[in-house]
């Protein structure tokens, strides 16, 4: 049974049909879902769709984009959703070095203060890396990540430094990209790194990908990623399902 780690069914594209895409999702093999959240409002609409639907977890948390307009007020209300029994994680949290929606030290400070909390809640955490890979890297090095419990969302960088992660105790998170010819990189760690080191994800309604790039992304559509890991691997399509879903539950701590 496949394990989407990483799903906005919260975003306003999926008003519309939500339920038929969560449906759509359990006939193709879905058994759970993890929707984390980006900001507090979508922090708690994701813990109120893992409260409605047993397959769906949630992940409260506010992404770097969003960090301008939080406060200590913000910082506490997501410590009281960390309470929440559907609240499996932090998250995605992190560094966005590329749209710089939130300026720089402000990012850094309220990354550093939501990995304070997780280790606080106890919680593994989902990271947001774009074009900040090194310190992002030093961050969670500096803070004992694997520890905690940690996956790198979506990864874009190197083999080398996915090494370097995996090392440390940290998961690698494939989405969509995987299947683009042009991510070459990501194919290569899909080959290299060992499969008990990898999650999958969607990170729905974005990244959908090949045949349905361009497209709005789902749920249902993560069998493409685990699809092209195998072929990656040279393994079979189920032992790529059967071991991330493994690899998800176990960082999530989902029995």
């Amino acid at each position: 049974m496949l394990f989407d780690s990483h799903a906005h069914l919260d975003d306003g594209r999926f008003d519309e049909d939500r339920e038929e895409v969560i449906i759509e999702a359990q006939k193709r093999g879905l058994q759970y879902i993890l929707n984390p959240g980006a900001d507090l409002q979508t922090s708690m609409k994701a813990v109120a769709l893992a409260e409605k639907y047993d397959m769906i977890y949630a992940a409260v948390g506010v992404h770097p984009h969003d960090v301008k307009d939080m406060d200590e007020n913000t910082l506490s209300a997501l410590k009281s959703l960390c309470s929440r029994e559907k609240v499996v994680a932090i998250g995605e949290i992190g560094l966005d070095f590329h749209y710089d929606h939130s300026p720089r030290e402000t990012q850094r400070k309220w990354f550093r203060k939501q990995i304070e909390l997780a280790k606080e809640v106890e919680l593994p955490i989902i990271i947001h890396d774009r074009e900040a890979h090194g310190e992002v890297f030093d961050i969670l090095q500096e803070y004992d990540a694997g520890e905690i419990g940690c996956v790198m969302h979506c990864y874009s960088s190197s083999v080398e430094m996915a090494r370097e992660y995996i090392k440390r105790g940290i998961y690698i998170s494939l989405a969509g990209p995987v299947t683009f010819k042009n991510a070459k990189k990501t194919y290569e760690v899909a080959q290299h790194i060992p499969l008990e080191w990898l999650l999958i994800e969607t990170d729905c309604p974005y990244l959908a990908p090949v045949p349905y790039r361009g497209k709005r992304n789902e749920p249902a559509y993560v069998t493409y990623v685990a699809n092209t890991i195998a072929e990656a691997k040279g393994i079979s399509f189920e032992e790529v399902v059967r071991k991330t879903n493994e690899n998800a539950r176990r960082l999530f701590k989902i029995i």
